[in-house]
């Protein structure tokens, strides 16, 4: 029998370290919706029955676990009364004023803790 010899593992210097990835669209997009609808003191149920979608949808847009289309997004923008490119500024701006990730040259990062892919803007 051959026997199993292990490695030690040493972190490469061109990967960035341990640190949080930089945040998803899609989460951000549905805070700055979920915000839009408190404002408003809508609930779930309103303001999907307002934009033709389900109010499961709704939830699972705002917190983060839909991508929605851009037709889908624009009806949310629109029962919320605002415009794509407001609701589109809105989260570019809390975009940019997020953390950076430690190596903003990176096109792609990796979080080996959870093992998470995450597209550098």
């Amino acid at each position: 029998m051959a026997d199993l010899i292990s490695f030690p593992r040493t972190p490469r210097p061109d990967r960035p370290k341990s640190s949080d990835p930089e945040p998803l669209w899609r989460h951000m997009l549905g805070d700055q919706l979920r915000r839009r609808r408190h404002e408003r003191e809508e609930t779930l149920t309103e303001t999907a029955e307002k934009a033709g979608v389900s109010p499961q949808y709704l939830s699972e847009v705002e917190r983060g676990l839909k991508e929605p289309s851009s037709e889908m997004i624009a009806a949310i923008a629109g029962a919320l009364d605002t415009s794509l490119i407001e609701l589109t500024s809105a989260v570019a701006d809390e975009l940019r004023s997020a953390e950076a990730p430690a190596s903003t040259s990176a096109a792609v990062s990796v979080s080996a803790a959870r093992g998470a892919f995450v597209l550098a803007a």
